[in-house]
């Protein structure tokens, strides 16, 4: 009987399901063979990783069954962040990489990141597509299958992370990590032996049932523990990662919430200190306030598409040497341009040990605009609702169409765009002050509710 696999699990950027409905055993075995076979290697490297979820474990050994009967040798790192593993194909010129995860959702989801040598993405335009088709005309297995070996990789890859810093110039602040019983538990007992701070832990302990709360840090409720936290330890600041650690939220001494766009502009000037003239990329839904401020200090400014497969592609490309997304996802060429979540926290304790100052005062000049945040609607007709909107307000504004519809206007902007990984509208809008920028927020919602059901 031939097995077949939900093609709904092949998204935009990776492979993503609920278990064991539309993503199991079996699916997890296919997956392994095809992508094997995608990579046109006789007996690859493949180094696998996985999170905390409780399912991980049960398409781990399936993943890893596939991978070797198609002849593969397997390097299993155990669990894993999605930076972790990324850094391991690339650090040790494996052949490629499979990461087990469905990062922020739920306990009922679980998935695969997939990388070839590098760490470079594949994503549906550059391969998932083909894999998937692969599933469908596997043959017979090999007649020597590959091998398993373990590897551990986490001291080695902190030892990466920390070697550009001087610990010893760091002051004895104090943070709050929350990693929401997500795989990210891993780092903190090792980071609070390597960095001479105090760090007070959340939610550290592994749980795939994620009793606390979901670990996807852009959901405000998601934050609050943590927001608390830092109010009761008196911290400097705290972090909060989500559920594969490729993404890193802040919150400042205050207890406020920081946008990925905004920690982006306060880094851009302590990159461009060391790194004069390079190219910085920001994400098209972040502020206006990041290009002021690579322009101003000199740097390259770069707005390209959202999700990590493009902007990365996109890095490669252009050799770009830092980027950050609204969702907190942030990329550096030395850490082979993938997420550097550690990079980040590092860089931010360096600068507040270095000058003494709180969080709040570097981001302060930085709220320069007034931005909605992304509002997320359900709509039958996305590319209709679109196109009725670029008919509507392109007359005055300047289109740009990198990734759904961004207008630029003088003194304000939106953006309204297909999610990759959801069946969403989402739209951003941003202007020069609160009153103009909920005028145009009420006016834009309430202009595709009207069109929504088209």
């Amino acid at each position: 009987m031939e097995i077949k696999i939900n093609p709904d699990i092949f998204r935009a950027y990776d492979i993503r399901g609920i278990f064991p409905s539309t993503i199991n055993e079996d699916s997890a075995y296919l997956i392994g063979r095809a992508f094997v076979k995608f990579l046109k290697k006789p007996r690859p490297n493949v180094v696998v990783g996985r999170d905390n979820r409780l399912s991980s474990p049960t398409l781990f050994k399936s993943l890893i069954k596939g991978l070797t009967n198609q002849g593969a040798k397997v390097i299993d790192i155990g669990l894993s962040t999605t930076p972790m593993l990324y850094w391991t194909c690339a650090h040790y010129n494996f052949d490629g990489g499979i990461m087990i995860t469905a990062s922020h959702l739920g306990k009922e989801f679980n998935g695969f990141k997939l990388v070839r040598e590098k760490a470079i993405s594949i994503n549906k335009k550059t391969g998932l597509k083909k894999i998937q088709k692969l599933t469908r005309k596997l043959g017979n297995v090999i007649t020597k299958p590959g091998k398993i070996i373990k590897k551990k990789v986490l001291k080695d890859y902190l030892e990466f992370n920390l070697k550009d810093f001087d610990l010893r110039n760091f002051r004895k602040l104090k943070i709050v990590i929350d990693t929401a019983n997500a795989v990210p538990g891993i780092l903190t007992p090792e980071l609070k032996k390597k960095l001479p701070i105090q760090i007070y832990s959340l939610f550290e302990k592994l749980d795939g049932n994620f009793p606390n709360h979901l670990p996807d840090p852009l959901i405000k409720e998601n934050l609050s523990y943590l927001q608390k936290e830092v109010k009761n330890k008196k911290a400097n600041l705290g972090v909060a990662f989500d559920g594969d650690g490729d993404r890193v939220i802040f919150v400042d001494e205050k207890g406020e919430v920081i946008s990925g766009d905004l920690i982006t502009a306060f880094l851009v000037n302590l990159i461009l200190k060391i790194n004069p003239g390079a190219k910085i990329l920001y994400d098209i839904r972040s502020s206006k306030i990041v290009e002021e401020v690579i322009k101003k200090g000199g740097g390259k400014a770069v707005v390209w598409k959202i999700g990590h497969s493009f902007i990365k592609e996109k890095m490669r490309k252009e050799n770009i040497f830092f980027a950050g997304e609204f969702s907190g996802h942030y990329y550096t060429k030395k850490d082979y341009f993938s997420e550097a979540p550690l990079f980040v926290l590092l860089k931010i304790l360096e600068v507040i040990s270095q000058t003494k100052k709180n969080l709040s005062f570097f981001i302060k000049p930085l709220k320069k605009y007034f931005h909605s945040g992304e509002i997320n609607f359900k709509v039958k007709d996305k590319k209709k609702i679109l196109k009725i909107l670029e008919e509507k307000f392109n007359r005055d504004g300047k289109v740009l169409e990198i990734d759904g519809l961004r207008i630029d206007f003088k003194d304000w902007w939106f953006l309204a765009r297909s999610s990759g990984t959801e069946n969403l509208l989402r739209l951003v809008v941003e202007a020069k002050t609160k009153k103009l920028m909920e005028k145009r927020k009420k006016e834009l919602i309430s202009f595709i509710k009207n069109y929504g059901d088209l």
